[in-house]
Parts: structure tokens; C-alpha cells; sequence
């Protein structure tokens, strides 16, 4: 792509996206540019890709035309106070910030400003994310594409109307932690019976990441996959009926209820 792209923020996310994009190839390192109040941060980045490292917030919404902020929610309010009157109708904002709607970045910059706003989660980190994207009508094609590309250099990328942004947190952006929990425990179990943690770990993690492969390479229900697996008065059907016995399902689906009941009450927080 034949563009110079800016970011706001340095942390985990922001520099998941700068690795992936500058391992793609999809942007030379030398048209990226960054600010960070963490100096180090930046270095880091200098050091291992040769980008550019901007004064400020200012300064990158300044000198560029698509920018990434990539800040925590509570501190979003205060950079683009600091940067607003840079911003105009041609430039690209592109938040990651959870929870806050379209509607809030206009109100500080203006109802022409053009937005869009991506959930991208924790497994962007390994390029195995998955992001989603929305916008409003003044949004371009072109302006679509490119920040389709961009994310797709992380993981995978869904388009999604704004309004289901709050109820999809659930699934992708918290999701990883149940992941990870799941795993925790079935590594647990397996250090009880004397398999070492490690292999435990591993063996366990493996074993997420085939199943989910499965699903998505197979393109078969979930629960037709299950019931391969689960052999007449064989050992994994015990698994399965000790599972539902303990509410296995009902934990999960409540779990991801109370998660967004609160990403809707951080959504009218800010909306």
C-alpha cells in the first residue's frame, strides 16, 4: 500500500499491529509512524523495524492522513482533546479502544470526521486475532479496504453493524481469558493424575487449537464434531454427561451475559 500511516499508543495492541504490518509487507516500515509517552516503547519499535517516532499525538495527526489510535478507553477522551484541532474531514481515524461508539470521537472532533472503529482481541499478539470492524455512512470504500487489509495482517477481520458491537465482546474480545481458563484447568487435571505441568500445558493447548481448527476447516457443527468424538459407553461421554451435569453450557452462556451486560453499561458510559 501506497500510504504513510500513523499511531497513537505503543502497548500491546498497538504494537501487534505495527509487527504485523511491517512483517507483511503490506506498508514499508519507514511510512509508519508512532507516538507513545513511553519513550521506550518507541525505541523498541525504532530498533526492530526502522519506523519513525513522532513528538506527539499532535504531531501524528498532523503530518498524516490515517491514524490508529491505539490508546486504553479512559484516556481517549484526553488525547483527542489534545489533537483535535488537527483532525479534518479528510483524515482516517481508526480507534481499538473498547466500549466507545462512533458517536463519541464525533462529538469531540466533528459530526464530518471520518471514523471507524475495531475490536481486535489479544490473540493479535500471535496473528491469530480476529477484529471487528464498523463504521457510519461517511465512511469510503476505499477507506474500508484499507483498514480491512491493515488488521488482516493480525488475524481475521469481520464487518459488523455498530449496534452488535456491545453484544460480540463476549465472544471475541473476552473470549480468549474463558480459553484460557479452560486450559488452566485441564492442565490441572492433568498434573493430578502425574502428567508433568508442562506437557500438560502444552498437550491441553494443543488440543484447543486443533478442535478449533476442526470447526473452521470442516465447516461442521460444533456439535456433530462432539458427537465424533464420543463413542457408546465410551470415556468421553462420561466426560460430556459430568460436564452438563455441572452446568458446563449454562456457566459459559452467563458468563458471556454478565460480560456484555458490561460492555453495554461502558458503551452508555461514553455514547
Amino acid at each position: 500500500m501506497n500510504i504513510k500511516l500513523g499511531f497513537i499508543g505503543a502497548g500491546n495492541m498497538g504494537s501487534a499491529l505495527i509487527k504485523g504490518i511491517a512483517k507483511s509487507g503490506l506498508i514499508f516500515p519507514e511510512n509508519i509512524y508512532v507516538f507513545d509517552k513511553q519513550a521506550q516503547k518507541t525505541e523498541e519499535l525504532k530498533k526492530l523495524y526502522s519506523l519513525n517516532i513522532m513528538r506527539s499525538s499532535g504531531e501524528v495527526v498532523q503530518n498524516l492522513n490515517i491514524i490508529i489510535l491505539a490508546v486504553k478507553p479512559n484516556i481517549v477522551k484526553e488525547v483527542l482533546e489534545q489533537c483535535k484541532d488537527f483532525f479534518d474531514d479528510k483524515k482516517l481515524l481508526v480507534s481499538v479502544a473498547v466500549g466507545i461508539p462512533i458517536k463519541f470521537y464525533k462529538d469531540i472532533l466533528g459530526s464530518d470526521r471520518k471514523i471507524i472503529r475495531t475490536m481486535p482481541n489479544t490473540p493479535a499478539l500471535v496473528g491469530e486475532g480476529m477484529t471487528l470492524v464498523s463504521f457510519d455512512n461517511n465512511i469510503e470504500e476505499t477507506d474500508i479496504y484499507t483498514v480491512v487489509s491493515l488488521f488482516e495482517t493480525v488475524g481475521k477481520v469481520e464487518i459488523l453493524d455498530e449496534s452488535l458491537m456491545s453484544e460480540v465482546t463476549a465472544l471475541t474480545s473476552s473470549s480468549p481469558a474463558y480459553v484460557f481458563m479452560f486450559i488452566e484447568a485441564m492442565a490441572d487435571a492433568a498434573v493430578l493424575s502425574g502428567i508433568p505441568r508442562d506437557i500438560a500445558y502444552r498437550l491441553a493447548a494443543q488440543a484447543v487449537l486443533g478442535s478449533a481448527r476442526m470447526v473452521l476447516n470442516t465447516g461442521k457443527h460444533p456439535g456433530e464434531l462432539k458427537d465424533q468424538v464420543c463413542s457408546p459407553a465410551g470415556t468421553t461421554i462420561e466426560a460430556v454427561a459430568s460436564l452438563e451435569k455441572n452446568g458446563f453450557r449454562y456457566a459459559i452462556i452467563e458468563a458471556m451475559n454478565e460480560c456484555t451486560r458490561k460492555a453495554r453499561e461502558i458503551g452508555k458510559k461514553y455514547g
